[in-house]
Order: C-alpha cells, then sequence, then structure tokens
C-alpha cells in the first residue's frame, strides 16, 4: 500500500504565507531563554533563533506587538525525543491492518463509546440531523482518537509546532515537513491571539487582549504531531473547522465535548461528506486477485461503481446497487489493506472506498484509518448503507436521512461488538 501510515495527524494542513520583515521593536528575545545547560543546546540554540525571525515576521504580517508574542514564547524548549517519532518507519516494516485494527476496534473503545454516545446522545442526533454526518462516525473519531479525552498527548503545543519547524529529522521531506509546521506555528499564533480575545488585523493594539489566555493557549498539551483536544486538531484545523458547540462563546476542544463533536461534523461536512450515503462496500475474496489491478495506492475516486460491476470486483445485485441510493456512475476507489496473517503470511484485503471514504482520509491520511473509523462505526450499529429508496429521484436532506436512522437507536449494540 502506497497511502503510509498516519505521520502527520490532521488532514491536509492548510499552507499559510509568512511575510518575510523584519521589526525594530524593542522586546525580550525568545533566544534570552536558551538553557547552556541543555543537553541538546545546539538544536536549542538554532530553534531559538529561528523561531525569533519566524515570531517577528508574524508580528509585522498580522501587525500583532512583538513582544506580545514574545511573552508566551520565551521558554520554548526543543524536544528531541518528538524527533524520534515522526521518523517513517524502516525499510524492513510491514504494515499490517490486522493490528493496527486490533489497537483501535476493540472493547475497551467501544465501551467508552457507548458511554461517550449515552452522555451526548441528544446533541449527537441534533448535529446529525444539522450536518448530515452520522453520529456513530463522530463517536468513531473521537474513541480512535483520543478515547474521548483520555489520551490528547502531553507535550506543549509551541514546544512540539517549534521543534518540528525548525529541527526536524533529516527525511526525504524535511523541507516540506519543516515548511508545513511554520505554518502551523503561526496558526498557533493568531489562533491564541484572537482566543485571548484579540482582533485580526491587530492594529498593534493589546486592548482587551488577555496575557494569561494567550499564555494557556500556547502552552496547552498536544500530541507529537502538535494535534488538540478530544478530535485531535492542528492549530490551523481548529481556526478554519473548530466550532462553539456548546455557544460559550469559546471553541475548547479540550474540555468541552459538543465543541468536539460539533468541530468533527463540521470538518467532514466541508470535506464532501454525502449524507445518507455508506463509506465502503466489501469485496468478496474471490475478487481480490482482480481488485489488485486496480489498486494504486492514491487517494483520488478514478473509477465508476460500474467499472468495478463490469470488472467482476462488485456484483448488480449488492446492497444498494439494487435497493439504495448508491448509482452505478458513483466515483470509487480500491483500497488496499495489507495484513499478516496468523500463518505469517503476507496478505491483502481489499474494499470499494466511496465517496465518504475519501472524506475521512482527508481526517488522517491513511487507508488504515479511514477503514477503523468505518468498521468502528460499523461496531456501534453504523449501518454502512444508504438510506434511499430505490424510487426516490433525488438525495434526501441532512435531516431527513438522519431522522430515517434514529429510529435504529444502533449505538445500543456497541456492546455486542468487539474487535473480530
Amino acid at each position: 500500500m502506497k497511502l503510509s501510515l498516519p505521520l502527520f495527524p490532521k488532514l491536509f494542513l492548510l499552507t499559510l504565507t509568512i511575510l518575510l520583515g523584519a521589526c525594530s521593536t524593542p522586546a525580550p528575545r525568545v533566544s534570552d531563554s536558551v538553557d547552556a545547560g541543555n543537553s541538546d543546546s545546539i538544536s536549542q540554540a538554532a530553534l531559538s533563533q529561528n523561531l525569533q525571525l519566524l515570531i517577528s515576521q508574524v508580528s509585522q504580517s498580522q501587525d500583532i506587538p512583538l513582544a506580545f508574542i514574545e511573552s508566551g514564547f520565551s521558554d520554548t524548549k526543543t524536544i528531541p525525543s518528538i524527533r524520534k517519532l515522526v521518523l517513517p518507519p524502516s525499510g524492513t516494516f510491514k504494515k499490517n491492518w490486522a493490528v493496527y485494527r486490533q489497537r483501535f476496534v476493540e472493547p475497551i473503545r467501544l465501551k467508552a463509546g457507548k458511554v461517550f454516545w449515552d452522555q451526548n446522545e441528544a446533541y449527537l442526533s441534533q448535529i446529525e440531523q444539522d450536518s448530515g454526518v452520522p453520529a456513530e462516525v463522530i463517536v468513531a473519531i473521537i474513541g480512535i482518537e483520543t478515547i474521548y479525552g483520555r489520551q490528547t498527548g502531553n507535550f506543549r503545543v509551541k514546544d512540539v509546532l517549534s521543534t518540528l519547524a525548525f529541527n526536524y529529522p533529516d527525511t526525504p521531506n524535511k523541507t516540506v515537513r519543516e515548511q508545513l509546521f511554520k505554518d502551523e506555528v503561526k496558526s498557533l499564533i493568531l489562533l491564541c491571539w484572537t482566543q485571548a480575545g484579540g482582533k485580526l488585523p491587530a492594529n498593534q493594539s493589546t486592548l482587551g487582549v488577555s496575557p494569561a489566555l494567550f499564555n494557556n493557549c500556547v502552552n496547552q498539551n498536544s500530541s507529537y504531531a502538535g494535534a488538540i483536544g478530544l478530535p485531535q486538531f492542528m492549530p490551523s484545523s481548529i481556526r478554519a473547522y473548530a466550532v462553539d458547540g456548546d455557544s460559550d462563546g469559546q471553541i475548547d476542544l479540550r474540555q468541552s465535548p459538543r465543541d468536539a463533536i460539533a468541530s468533527v461534523a463540521n470538518f467532514l461536512k466541508k470535506q464532501g461528506w454525502q449524507p445518507g450515503m455508506p463509506i465502503y462496500f466489501a469485496i468478496p475474496e474471490s475478487a481480490f486477485a482482480q481488485a489488485s489491478l486496480l489498486a494504486d495506492g492514491e487517494p483520488q475516486l478514478k473509477y465508476s461503481v460500474q467499472t468495478f460491476i463490469n470488472q467482476g470486483i462488485l456484483t448488480p445485485e449488492q446492497g444498494d446497487l439494487q435497493a439504495g441510493g448508491v448509482s452505478p456512475q458513483s466515483k470509487a476507489l480500491i483500497v488496499d489493506l495489507p495484513y499478516i496473517d496468523k500463518d505469517g503470511t503476507d496478505k491483502v484485503r481489499y474494499v470499494v472506498g466511496l465517496n465518504n471514504f475519501l472524506t475521512i482520509v482527508q481526517y488522517n491520511r491513511s487507508y488504515f484509518y479511514a477503514q477503523s473509523v468505518a468498521e468502528f462505526a460499523e461496531a456501534l450499529g453504523y449501518k454502512n448503507q444508504s438510506v434511499i429508496a430505490a424510487n426516490l429521484p433525488a438525495l434526501p436532506s441532512a435531516k431527513q436521512s438522519a431522522n430515517s436512522k434514529k429510529k435504529k437507536v444502533p449505538h445500543k449494540k456497541a456492546t455486542k461488538a468487539s474487535a473480530n
């Protein structure tokens, strides 16, 4: 499978341009915080110098007082261990769908998912009606990401992003990755500025802006890649997709389940989620050989469902193709899921990914991840089929799709499903 396991959680990052420039405003320098006793002092010194330049550029381009930003970043540290965590697997590493699935679609997470659903059932129902994104899928994503807030990371986000922006390990994509993380540092500054009460453009005024809130924001915990909160959004994703679900005037993905639920739904909706449509089609093992010929690992909807019917990969009698709303002209792709069986033999499972599968891939660029979300959702009761009767001429609204499902109360089945 050419599409790698998640190396950079949270979707296609919004690449922001940092305008070059210098600012002469006198202020304490970030580099003043260098710890001479740090065992990684060379990396720390380089990080501080480069971070200072970036902060100056953001200050000038966004018209935010330099001293204000520096006050939040003055003790930023490089974290050597993170550089190891983002390294790609060794050349001998074999991707194993069976192991990956067992890690995420398992009884502990499913049990926690049922509890999370019970605690937020009314709001999940509301969001499903508003967005068209099934509650099971939202619950599955948050469960896979952090087990509903139990595992959100214990690194300071400013340290993570700064380390990876200026001290990324020597890999073939080092330059691209460093630029992505530089953009995330900028997004973090802008996010925290607005969350502290600032306006954009700032006009060099700190009136009404809380230094304490800004510092709390840049110092909040994240994953080793800089992802934040229950749904693990990068700063750029928070700015682009996060929603104030509980209407308290703040977006808090760490403490507010409603904010997290609404934000996941909003992300998927904006990425093109099709309400009332399935995520994937299973392929019979007898068609795996033919499917392998069309599996190129590229996350693109290159083929039509009719092509797969013609190739014998799908049958016209299969589920939605007869009784549902999936048109033979719908676009799809072959998803390959390599694994090692109990005898140590290399094998591959294949499924047909539809539009909604690719939408989940936008959340995390991994076929393993998207298929795990789909199967976690199924374990919670998601039917993975269209809710459109064959005689209806058009897709129903998101509200109609959601209402038709609510009668099923699917999450009550969660205790039946395990990692099987």
